[in-house]
């Protein structure tokens, strides 16, 4: 339902108001704090129309008046303002992403942590199973006389680390022998493919059979705890801070909200095609859903999509912020390294571990000379 210039002015004076104070907001307070060129009698009629319309509310005959859902939808399509992060929260944006990070889960619950530490709500990130991932490379480094590093990289990105412990020393051409072989083996494949190994083991020589048997086990065992959607909550006890679930049945219903992953699930991952998600309340929530809001944004790193990640509380949020974090940790997940960006990082890492390992060896020998 449309309204006039005047009316959204004094909706969106009420909305940001309540979202701070969540006390009632009366036409005075309006007046004096918000828009002095309009009297109380005009504002307070307007107050009326706004509730005859169903974007107020008033809980008491002598109290202010207090948003629906209907008002906080209208304002985060309308008249919410674009809001700038603090250089303080900015900086911890920064900082969460700097370091290295070689899974695509690691982002995932980064940004969920960091979401609820700016918010003070609860952060939420729902990764997309990676049965669909597609192996791309696989590179064996050698670390010492008897140890291998695997790098197993995939179309999402650096898929796993781990090591092999080797029954004899191999010399450094070997590796790169084995790495392009089982890289022929293996590329292609989609993780779910990894309980059908007759499907993917083919020609394997003699020469690298032990290696191929550890590295499919890495994969296999990693994939088949990784295939489902993936949940992780951070700061669930700043909701029990929110006056609206002051109560023992609202704090109730909010915590086994968030400990059932099936409602969870659909409010947070929306899907890759849709970049921010706003639901405010039980019609768009769900009828067994509380007076709840939630946020969420899709996130992908080097064009491939790797999940969502949002943030769930009252629908007394404050949307312009909790819109403004979400959107700069998607732009530095933008900024992070593509699969083959992460690979070759790896590799130059790697590369720098055996040059330091060879030149503790000789050191080492120098010194028994």
């Amino acid at each position: 339902m449309a309204i006039s210039g005047r009316k959204e002015k004094i909706l969106k004076a009420v909305v940001e108001r309540y979202i701070v104070s969540c006390e009632p907001i009366s036409s005075s307070e309006i007046r004096d704090e918000n828009l002095p060129e309009l009297s109380s009698a005009t504002i307070r009629n307007e107050l009326a129309a706004l509730e005859e319309m169903g974007y107020l509310a008033q809980p008491h005959t002598s109290a202010g008046r207090v948003p629906t859902a209907e008002a906080y939808r209208l304002y985060v399509d309308k008249l919410m303002p674009r809001k700038k992060l603090s250089s303080k929260e900015l900086k911890l944006v920064k900082k969460y992403f700097s370091g290295k990070i070689t899974e695509m889960d690691d982002i995932l619950k980064k940004s969920a942590k960091l979401i609820s530490e700016i918010t003070d709500l609860t952060g939420v990130a729902v990764s997309h199973g990676i049965k669909d991932a597609v192996i791309e490379n696989i590179k064996i480094v050698k670390l010492a006389e008897k140890l291998a590093l695997v790098v197993i990289v995939t179309d999402q990105g650096v898929l796993k680390d781990g090591f092999v412990e080797l029954e004899e020393s191999l010399p450094e051409d070997y590796f790169a022998k084995a790495s392009g072989f089982i890289s022929s083996c293996f590329r292609g494949y989609s993780l779910k493919e990894f309980d059908k190994p007759n499907k993917i083991i083919k020609n394997i020589t003699r020469e690298y059979e032990r290696l191929f048997d550890v590295i499919y086990k890495l994969i296999r065992d990693y994939a088949a705890g990784n295939m489902n959607c993936d949940v992780v909550l951070e700061g669930s006890t700043k909701l029990l801070d929110q006056p609206e679930y002051a109560t023992v049945d609202k704090a109730k219903t909010m915590l086994e909200l968030l400990e059932t992953k099936d409602q969870l699930v659909p409010l947070i991952d929306s899907g890759s095609g849709v970049s921010l998600n706003i639901r405010i309340g039980k019609d768009e929530n769900g009828a067994d859903m509380p007076d709840c809001a939630v946020v969420s944004a899709s996130y992908s790193v080097g064009g491939v999509n790797i999940g969502n990640v949002g943030v769930i509380g009252p629908m007394r949020m404050n949307y312009a912020k909790v819109v403004s974090v979400l959107d700069y940790i998607g732009k530095a997940i933008e900024e992070l390294p593509s699969a083959k960006d992460a690979q070759n990082k790896a590799e130059n890492e790697n590369n720098e571990t055996v040059a330091t390992n060879d030149e503790e060896v000789i050191s080492d020998e120098q010194k028994q000379e």
